[in-house]
């Protein structure tokens, strides 16, 4: 006899959904922030109706709500349990490690700090593997400076490492560490070509936009929608040396917003959270 297996129920072990595969601000992203957020304070379990409520503290209808949690199922970061309840998958806590570290500690370049180069070279017969390489160090934050040579502050010298492991290019990467780097250019001309700066400028007037329309005597709902918003940018933003960016940028803007809302309203949506799956 053929069975036909449940598409939601995936194993505790399957690939889970990557820090930035939801848009920020879509209703699957939302909850994946919510349940980044909250779930492992909770113990790593929450009810079914407890996360539809939260839903409809962000303005999430019980339908949609519903609809991206199979979703989220599917993808493998909750799983189905008993009671009509949900646990956090254990394959996705480092990925939501990974993800605190980038969210909550913020890191800068200053004058004089170390840079790390990788040069890969990837055989025909794995284009796979490279287009994936290519993709994931655009999400690290690397600026490409020829094809098959990219460049990363060296504080992001161990998520490199972790990346190159994970996706099993290590092999085909030599790594450089140099505090140095000399182009044919001044440097700071050539950062402006390594890096989409035009790109990450709209990646922050979108983020301060966004913030600046939070109702903040809702917390807990400014406090998701906060970081949710936020996620993406320290991220695809290294975090390179004041001197070599325009003088009008606004990344320490950017940083300075988020960290004075967060710490505005974070304690407040953990009391609401608290509240809202205890009672």
């Amino acid at each position: 006899m053929t069975t036909t297996m449940d598409p939601s129920a995936v194993a505790a072990d399957a690939v889970v959904l990557d820090d930035i595969d939801a848009r920020p601000g879509s209703t699957t992203s939302l909850l994946r922030t919510l349940i980044g957020l909250y779930l492992r304070t909770l113990g790593g379990t929450i009810s079914s109706a407890a996360l539809v409520r939260l839903a409809a503290d962000l303005s999430i209808p019980t339908a949609r709500a519903r609809t991206a949690i199979t979703r989220l199922k599917q993808r493998g970061l909750l799983i189905a349990a008993p009671n009509a309840s949900y646990d956090l998958n254990p394959a996705a806590v480092p990925m939501l490690e990974r993800g605190d570290r980038r969210i909550f500690e913020v890191r800068t370049m200053r004058a004089g700090d170390d840079w790390t180069l990788v040069s890969a070279t990837i055989p025909e017969t794995r284009r796979d593997l490279r287009h994936q390489l290519r993709s994931r160090l655009q999400f690290l934050g690397a600026g490409a400076v020829a094809p098959g040579l990219w460049i990363v502050p060296g504080h992001l010298d161990g998520e490199l490492e972790m990346l190159l492991d994970e996706i099993g290019a290590r092999s085909f990467a030599t790594l450089f560490r140099t505090a140095d780097p000399r182009p044919a250019r001044p440097l700071a001309e050539a950062v402006s070509a390594w890096w989409d700066l035009t790109a990450l400028r709209a990646e922050h007037e979108r983020f301060l936009t966004s913030v600046a329309a939070l109702d903040t005597s809702a917390p807990f709902a400014a406090y998701v929608r906060l970081i949710d918003s936020w996620r993406v940018l320290p991220y695809i933003d290294p975090g390179l040396p004041a001197e070599l960016l325009p003088a009008d940028w606004p990344g320490a803007r950017s940083v300075a917003t988020f960290e004075g809302l967060s710490r505005e309203l974070s304690g407040r949506a953990l009391q609401h959270v608290q509240q809202c799956t205890t009672g």
